[in-house]
């Protein structure tokens, strides 16, 4: 029974402290504000509104692609075409970029591209979206295939998939890979 008892006067002490320490802060407070209740927080949100309008920078998005899969290319596009309609939605500027190496090449080959009718479409109507293929895979297929492996119009070519990547997370892009 002592332990039983221990253990409540222990809960009920933590219990009056807790209710103390919000007596004590609730008669901290200064004088009653002539304000609307959530008059400052408006007022904070609409000034840092206006700041951010005033700076804004593009939201920016890299699509990693590194299967061939055209379920996976689908979603990766499917991803970057919300994001772009989104932000169009809030009038926000949106850069994306869908970076393929490996396997994922395939989605930026005009001989093997399963979405490449898509990709087509959606540069001629998404401003801010990029695709980059790597060269260096590009390089390897060319090898093993004993063929140019030819790459859409739509694609730039980078050295290094992987490295591009890299570079535009330390810029402050955000990530996905679907």
């Amino acid at each position: 029974m002592s332990r039983s008892f221990a253990i409540v006067a222990g809960v009920t002490a933590v219990a009056l402290i807790l209710v103390s320490g919000i007596e004590a802060s609730g008669s901290a407070q200064s004088a009653p504000s002539t304000r609307p209740p959530g008059a400052s927080a408006r007022n904070a949100n609409a000034a840092m509104t206006r700041a951010t309008s005033r700076t804004q920078l593009p939201h920016r998005l890299v699509i990693h692609v590194d299967v061939n899969d055209p379920a996976v290319m689908n979603l990766a596009l499917n991803n970057a075409s919300n994001v772009a309609q989104y932000y169009s939605d809030l009038n926000q500027k949106v850069e994306i970029e869908v970076v393929a190496y490996g396997p994922g090449l395939h989605m930026l080959r005009d001989d093997t591209s399963p979405v490449k009718g898509r990709i087509k479409a959606m540069s001629e109507t998404t401003p801010g979206l990029t695709f980059s293929a790597c060269g260096n895979t590009r390089e390897n297929m060319t090898k093993n295939e004993g063929k140019d492996v030819p790459i859409i119009s739509q694609a730039k070519m980078t050295k290094s998939g992987v490295v591009r990547l890299m570079e535009l997370q330390e810029q402050g892009w955000s990530y996905l890979r679907p």
